[in-house]
């Protein structure tokens, strides 16, 4: 993998992929998920186990679409190839802003546990130094090298995965199942419990695409992106069913409904204490900046792959050391000026409107991806598709594209026309590109190439 400053950079291997995927998908979130859902009764542990099937359906998805185009980009690659260059773009410009935007909620969500870990109390300025530096280590890290965000990422993983296996297999022999309280709580009835609280679990999947978009980053992608996607999604899954589990059983219901931090309190019921929350103050921090690690390298992904075939500045398609600078920069920059808006600007829901955005934009890339399946089956060239396969692919990527759409209607009304707004303001940046242009040139022809060039074998 040769750099367009004539180096040479170093690609991931499985581990690492799987461990970018598994770190971009546990964040941060993970440590309040079991009061998130815990109203809705145990339900939940169901939308959980639904949710895990959808999003490994759209893993082996994207497994398939990398082994037809192992390319940098992932879902942009695939939704330009299928349906051209502005469905390319769309998918390129929402995973984008998706990326620098949730970047920024992050750091600020890391700020609350850092202040646990520290013993510090807040203030506006202190608040503002630490959130920054959460951002712009990572994209420090990111800018030395893949060999940098591979290790840090598979530290980081590691070290936030022990903590949260300990209290899963740990909290086996504190298991008490007076604990769970019902099966459908709060006034629900068990079919609206699930539906409500899959709705908030259903961005904790947000990340099964990291290897799919960093294919050309790792070694024999053709491969390791469909195994990466899986594991790496199997692994988180893992991770939030048994932890939620965990702490169902340990904590009362009436205290777990009202907890700002139950796997601290899981830790404290087993142990006796106020230790834990210590623990898992400091499995929060180093869970979010693994998550901001990944998310920095995803967040130059997308604009590389777009800036090769001329649909972002050229800029973005420039590498060294095997990481696209000016994205990370960019992404970097970006997410800073929206912390600093949050802490200093005092403008009331500027920055949930943009965390909204998020939540829809993540979903347009996927839709796009797993429709550009579909459409590939359905067209039944034996250059795409391997009849033998054809049913189990059309299942997968039926499932995907109903995850998929799942996640949309999850958003919530809000969150949907906002994020349609944010969505069709990047059309004046595809003008602009395109009128740059030389007259009769088109951005096809390299896809086309490319695509024929690496698919010896596309679906088997």
């Amino acid at each position: 993998m040769h750099d367009t400053d004539g180096t040479q950079g170093r690609r991931f291997g499985l581990p690492t992929a799987t461990a970018l995927v598994m770190g971009n998908i546990i964040g941060g979130g993970i440590f309040l998920l079991p009061a998130s859902v815990a109203p809705f009764g145990t339900v939940s542990l169901l939308a959980f186990a639904v949710l895990t099937v959808g999003a490994i359906a759209l893993a082996l998805v994207f497994g398939r679409l990398a082994r037809r185009h192992p390319q940098t980009g992932g879902p942009y690659v695939y939704a330009r190839e299928a349906f051209g260059d502005f469905a390319g773009f769309l998918s390129a410009w929402s995973y984008w802003t998706m990326t620098w935007v949730s970047n920024a909620a992050l750091a600020v969500a890391g700020v609350g546990y850092f202040h646990v870990l520290a013993g510090s109390s807040a203030s506006k300025t202190g608040d503002l130094v630490v959130a920054l530096l959460m951002l712009w280590l990572p994209a420090l890290a990111n800018l030395a090298g893949t060999r940098w965000v591979g290790a840090v990422q598979m530290v980081s993983t590691v070290l936030k995965f022990i903590p949260l296996l300990f209290v899963a297999v740990v909290g086996i022999f504190f298991f008490d199942p007076s604990n769970l309280g019902s099966f459908a709580d709060g006034g629900h009835s068990w079919g609206s419990g699930l539906s409500a609280s899959a709705a908030i679990l259903l961005y904790s999947y947000v990340g099964v695409e990291s290897a799919a978009m960093s294919a050309g980053e790792v070694r024999d992608p053709e491969r390791n992106v469909g195994r990466a996607s899986v594991l790496g999604t199997i692994g988180a899954a893992l991770v939030y069913l048994l932890g939620t589990l965990a702490v169902f059983g340990t904590v009362s219901h009436d205290k777990l409904v009202a907890s700002t931090a139950p796997f601290s309190d899981a830790v404290d019921a087993m142990f006796g204490g106020h230790w834990g929350g210590t623990l898992i103050a400091l499995a929060a921090v180093v869970s979010i900046v693994g998550a901001l690690n990944g998310w920095t390298l995803m967040s130059a992904q997308a604009p590389y792959a777009a800036a090769q075939d001329g649909l972002f500045p050229a800029a973005f398609g420039r590498k060294r050391r095997g990481v696209p600078t000016v994205g990370v920069l960019a992404a970097a920059v970006l997410a800073s000026l929206l912390t600093v808006i949050n802490y200093t600007a005092g403008i009331n829901g500027v920055f949930e409107i943009l965390v909204l955005i998020t939540t829809f934009s993540a979903t347009v890339p996927y839709l796009l991806a797993t429709a550009a399946q579909v459409r590939f089956l359905l067209e039944g060239r034996r250059d795409k598709v391997a009849p033998a396969r054809f049913v189990r692919d059309m299942v997968l990527a039926l499932g995907g594209f109903g995850f998929s759409f799942w996640l949309v209607a999850g958003a919530g009304y809000a969150a949907v026309y906002q994020g349609v707004l944010f969505l069709f303001a990047g059309i004046i940046v595809y003008v602009w590109m395109a009128a740059r242009r030389p007259a009769g040139e088109t951005a096809d022809a390299p896809v086309a190439a490319t695509a024929e060039a690496a698919e010896a074998e596309l679906v088997g």
